[in-house]
């Protein structure tokens, strides 16, 4: 239960859907426009991440209910086109995922050609960036309980041993619950996806635009199903990759993640395995995995340094199974704790979570506890992760219950949950789907493709990357085809079942080293999810 890692499943138990409308008092507000001004060297939320772009706020109401009423504050990012007026295709609104992930990055990837889509489409558009409402440099700033993620020591085990390690964990959710509620009572009814998607529009209308063009990865998929879904007429062009099942928002697809998450699991392991003479861990995935919990066992008994435990680790390894690139040194780390007791991997992976991951934090929990209802019995909660845990799902089971697990007890209650769909004259939305993707199961992309008659799916077969396209390690087969959609709105011609498959990329070599520690690029690039 990391903030480096979004767990963005959940669901909407027993609850109505709600039909995707637009107040008429808030289309009725007047909407201001952006004043753009270079972006500060050292922005406060972002650090240097915004060098070279334009940033701005807009005021939008934090209720749309009450459109004249307080108003929060958007902020925002630009990459302006560089092309000819007469090659100029919009603006594209950016969403990397979360809920909780910031947003105003994002344009310098795309507008500058930095992962694969060609620099004269790039060219073509106005890039924005945003953080959505209460994250990072948007309003309002929330943060609650912060020993919850980490209270300075190793936490305990994810996986409760007897009923007093389960309740022990019950309170310390309820408390991070209670907290937000003390704190925000007067926010929290009005963050969900549906008001960010009435802040898109707002977004849209402030920079002049009768359509927008968007691209979102992971819980950013669903954001933008929910805004094809409230304003059709108002997509240009929608790109979604790595998707979310909108039926299962968000308890029940949190309960996917558990099974894909295993599966994951295994073709890590059992890649390690395949380098067996590399990593001496065992030569085949049940042995490495065996390993795994060897160490997961070693570490719950003599935490490293008292801050990483056996929660810590699991943390750790959870992101081997969102993509494939951090495999070899990952392998490393675990070979050189387990075999050689050398735990410096560990400490190199390992980092205290600061205000921005507690801040995407809260906002994960805020959009994903309001945005559907959500079981307020634990013991239905109790029942479905331990029979999950016995038959076998034992990698990220009730390590996602706990990240998951102040939604029972949230203060606003949730949903119903906005009804995701269009017609065969619908948007024009091209989704990309890994096949392997473990944190948007395969079965999201399928589904949102048949609510979406007029869109295209395009598979990665094989493909074990959250975000596979227009991404650090992107597929070229998938950039190209993505490219071309964005370039003059060619897409694959509709066909039963994936529309256009490609396969995925080679998975990574060994690394040959002593080392365990994970080295940050030369230019740090922020993970397209949290």
């Amino acid at each position: 239960m990391t903030a480096t890692v979004v767990c963005l499943v959940g669901t909407a138990v027993g609850a109505p859907a709600r039909a995707a409308t637009t107040p008429a008092k808030a289309q009725a507000a007047s909407v201001g426009s952006v004043a753009w001004a270079p972006c500060p060297a050292d922005d406060p939320a972002l650090g240097g991440l915004l060098q070279g772009l334009e940033c701005g706020t807009l005021s939008v109401p934090l209720d749309y209910r009450k459109p004249h009423g307080k108003q929060i504050e958007l902020a925002l990012s630009r990459a302006k086109h560089t092309s000819p007026d007469s090659l100029y295709q919009g603006v594209v609104l950016l969403n990397r995922g979360g809920p909780g992930g910031f947003g105003r990055d994002l344009p310098t990837r795309f507008a500058r050609g930095t992962f694969g889509l060609p620099t004269e489409v790039g060219a073509q558009y106005d890039w924005i960036g945003f953080d959505p409402r209460g994250v990072a440099g948007s309003e309002p700033a929330i943060a609650c309980d912060p020993s919850y993620l980490y209270p300075g020591k190793a936490r305990a085990d994810y996986v409760p041993a007897n009923k007093a390690e389960e309740d022990a964990w019950r309170a310390r959710a309820g408390a991070y619950s209670a907290d937000c509620g003390a704190k925000y009572a007067a926010v929290l009814p009005h963050l969900d996806t549906e008001n960010v998607s009435r802040d898109m529009d707002r977004i849209r209308t402030a920079l002049g635009a009768p359509q927008i063009n968007y691209f979102g990865y992971s819980y950013g998929t669903y954001l933008g199903s929910v805004y094809a879904s409230m304003y059709p007429s108002r997509v240009r062009r929608m790109v979604l990759d790595s998707v979310v099942r909108p039926s299962g928002v968000w308890y029940e697809d949190n309960l996917d993640q558990n099974e894909a998450f295993e599966k994951r699991a295994d073709i890590f392991f059992g890649w390690i395995a395949r380098h067996h003479a590399v990593y001496g861990l065992g030569a085949t995935a049940g042995a490495v995995e065996r390993n795994y919990y060897r160490g997961m066992a070693k570490i719950e008994k003599n935490p490293v340094d008292g801050r990483i435990g056996p929660s810590e680790y699991n943390d750790i390894f959870v992101a081997d199974a969102y993509r494939n690139y951090t495999w070899p040194d990952h392998a490393q780390v675990l070979a050189d704790y387990v075999l050689r007791d050398d735990p410096q991997g560990l400490r190199d992976n390992f980092g205290e979570p600061a205000w921005l991951d507690q801040n995407s934090y809260a906002i994960y929990l805020a959009v994903q506890c309001r945005d559907a209802s959500w079981p307020r019995d634990w013991s239905r909660w109790h029942a479905d992760h331990s029979t999950q845990y016995g038959k076998g799902y034992k990698f990220l089971t009730w390590n996602n219950a706990w990240y998951n697990a102040p939604c029972a007890t949230w203060p606003v209650k949730g949903g119903p949950p906005v009804r995701v769909g269009g017609d065969a004259r619908g948007p024009d939305i091209v989704l990309v789907q890994p096949e392997n993707d473990a944190a948007t199961p395969y079965g999201g992309a399928l589904e949102v493709h048949k609510r979406f008659p007029s869109s295209r799916l395009i598979v990665e077969k094989g493909g074990n990357n959250h975000g596979a396209s227009l991404s650090a390690n992107g597929n070229a087969c998938l950039n190209e085809l993505v490219s071309a959609y964005l370039g003059d709105g060619t897409r694959p011609a509709a066909r039963p079942g994936p529309d256009a498959t490609c396969a995925a990329n080679p998975a990574p070599e060994p690394a040959f080293t002593t080392s365990a520690a994970t080295a940050a690029p030369a230019a740090y690039e922020p993970p397209l999810v949290p």
